[in-house]
């Protein structure tokens, strides 16, 4: 172990979040007698802009050539901390980030000594890590000034303008025979009534005034080769037999979502006169005047709310967003064609958030009745003996009395679920929520990027989101490839795993155990030995167990690091 660090370690307070349940001064006080810890201070916001210029300040004046962050996780402010270390001329993986929060303060709430002593341990892991830290630089990759959009929807043609506008060049891949996605196929919609078909058609037509934009419709993203910057992909175009060979420095996917479909017998589907939200949009949209359904005019329609949505049990957990307000707008609509229409919305809550609300205000304003029925009592959906479609609800809102109203229409407010994109997902390794959309690294300060360098998500693929909460997302994934592209070259992460040649006994089992296709085989002084792309390794570490020589390490977290932390973790504790 060196005897020479020059190391500095914050602890901080989190507004209370950790030292409510841990002394951070203790903490403080453990490594008073380290030698090699010159500077251990506590602070109440270690991510404030006046700590951050303390940290920098202690780093230059005291010549620290480590640094140890005892706060949240690394998901929040590794990248803030890195850019302190990197702004005071230290080597930004000469910084440790240890999470106390999650890992002590917060999991040990009802034990305040136990936090503390644990929280000594992990930040003297920190510190142990560190003293064997040595510096590291970027990965510099030079970069194709080409971005391919996965998905011609409204998030993906906003994107692909923007990123031409940046003078990118840019290939939309779209799945289906058009552009547009879903909101090429709707009406006016909220909350200004712009028509979603005409927004499509403006967007193509902007599209078709950019010659660096092409356009692959019927076609799939079926191979991706290469290294961050410098992909090559081949998409197939349905009825040609040759592929189409693209290649492009980033990748964004926008392939939008699916409508939730109920079961049969779900809430009466199934049953004549009851239909989707999609399916009652068309019906809208299609037509003028009174609304007809199978030649009779509706006079009384009912909306249940939160159908597939919001379902613990048996369903999806989360809330789509939109499909308050889209049901809203629809009985505005429908309200302003017929003023004698009789409209129930029966829901368990309604979300119309910020602006939306004046929807509700006028919808309510128009003679739609909200009804909010309890959690645990849904309402149930049936014919009636004369043919007809009934809907019982217990109200909360008057006591909980059960009516029956018989309707001419029953709509299930249906939301969004996660597109199947197996075969994408697996060919471009991105990473799945337990929702089933796809996971950005952070959802404020990453929220485009996927774990894949150079590979975003735009759009509803990565959870429900409305269609200007869609754009705004692409336009983000537009800057997000500027900032990659436009330079011509890129900087990586270099904590990538590292072959020990000498040690490797070309067994090739790190080979298929990579989930990246970082890892090959090459022939070294006549024998078959690994290396590993340092472009394409994402860090993951899984290869570094699986080799029985210990031939491979992971840069930053080296087997002499981890021993350490281990040893200073489990190091008893002075009294």
């Amino acid at each position: 172990m060196s005897e020479d660090r020059r190391i500095g370690v914050y602890i901080c307070h989190c507004g209370g979040n950790i030292s409510d349940y841990v002394d951070v001064e203790k903490v403080r006080e453990a490594f008073k007698d380290d030698p090699e810890v010159v500077v251990a201070e506590t602070t109440m916001f270690a991510c404030a802009d006046g700590t951050q210029h303390e940290m920098i300040r202690d780093i230059q004046e005291k010549k620290l050539d480590g640094l140890v962050v005892a706060s949240c996780s690394p998901k929040l402010h590794q990248i803030t901390f890195r850019g302190v270390a990197k702004r005071a001329d230290l080597n930004p993986y000469a910084y440790t980030q240890v999470n106390v929060r999650e890992q002590a303060s917060w999991a040990h709430t009802d034990d305040r000594e136990g936090a503390t002593e644990k929280a000594i341990g992990l930040v003297r892991a920190g510190v142990a890590k560190t003293k064997l830290s040595t510096p590291l630089e970027p990965l510099v990759v030079k970069t194709l000034p080409r971005t391919m959009v996965v998905g011609g929807g409204v998030a993906g043609l906003r994107a692909a303008i923007g990123l031409a506008d940046i003078g990118l060049a840019v290939t939309i891949v779209e799945r289906a025979p058009t552009l547009g996605g879903w909101v090429g196929q709707l009406g006016a919609m909220f909350p200004h009534d712009s028509s979603g078909q005409e927004q499509i058609a403006h967007l193509v037509s902007e599209i078709a005034k950019r010659p660096s934009i092409s356009i692959l419709t019927n076609a799939e993203l079926v191979s991706k080769s290469g290294s961050f910057g410098n992909y090559v992909t081949e998409v197939r175009i349905q009825g040609q037999d040759e592929l189409v060979t693209t290649e492009v420095g980033t990748i964004v996917v926008a392939t939008g979502f699916d409508s939730y479909e109920p079961e049969a017998g779900e809430f009466g589907y199934g049953i004549e006169g009851v239909l989707t939200l999609p399916d009652f949009m068309t019906l809208v949209d299609n037509s003028d005047g009174p609304l007809v359904y199978q030649g009779k005019r509706v006079k009384t329609i009912a909306y249940v709310y939160c159908v597939g949505n919001r379902q613990p049990e048996g369903g999806n957990e989360y809330c789509s967003k939109f499909c308050c307000s889209a049901t809203v707008h629809a009985s505005i609509k429908v309200a302003a064609r017929d003023t004698g229409v009789r409209q129930y919305h029966l829901h368990r809550d309604i979300r119309t958030y910020g602006k939306y609300e004046l929807m509700y205000t006028e919808s309510r304003e128009r003679g739609s009745v909200y009804m909010r029925f309890p959690d645990d009592t849904p309402p149930t959906v049936a014919r009636t003996a004369d043919g007809h479609v009934a809907v019982t609800v217990v109200d909360a809102l008057t006591g909980n009395e059960e009516l029956t109203i018989p309707a001419d229409l029953v709509v299930l407010v249906t939301g969004m679920v996660p597109r199947d994109n197996t075969g994408l997902t697996d060919l471009l390794k991105l990473p799945v929520g337990g929702d089933g959309f796809y996971n950005e690294i952070h959802p404020k300060l990453r929220p485009v990027e996927t774990v894949v360098s150079g590979v975003m998500i735009a759009g509803a693929c990565q959870g429900p989101k409305t269609a200007s909460e869609s754009v705004a997302s692409g336009l983000a994934a537009v800057t997000q490839s500027a900032g990659i592209l436009m330079k011509g070259f890129a900087e990586l992460d270099p904590l990538v795993a590292t072959v020990h040649t000498e040690a490797c006994t070309g067994c090739a089992a790190c080979v298929t155990t990579c989930p990246y296709d970082a890892i090959s085989m090459i022939m070294c002084d006549g024998r078959d030995v690994a290396t590993i792309s340092a472009a394409v390794c994402k860090g993951c570490g899984g290869c570094a167990p699986v080799c029985t020589e210990d031939a491979i390490d992971l840069l930053g977290y080296t087997d002499a690091q981890m021993r350490a932390s281990i040893e200073g973790l489990t190091k008893e504790p002075v009294s």
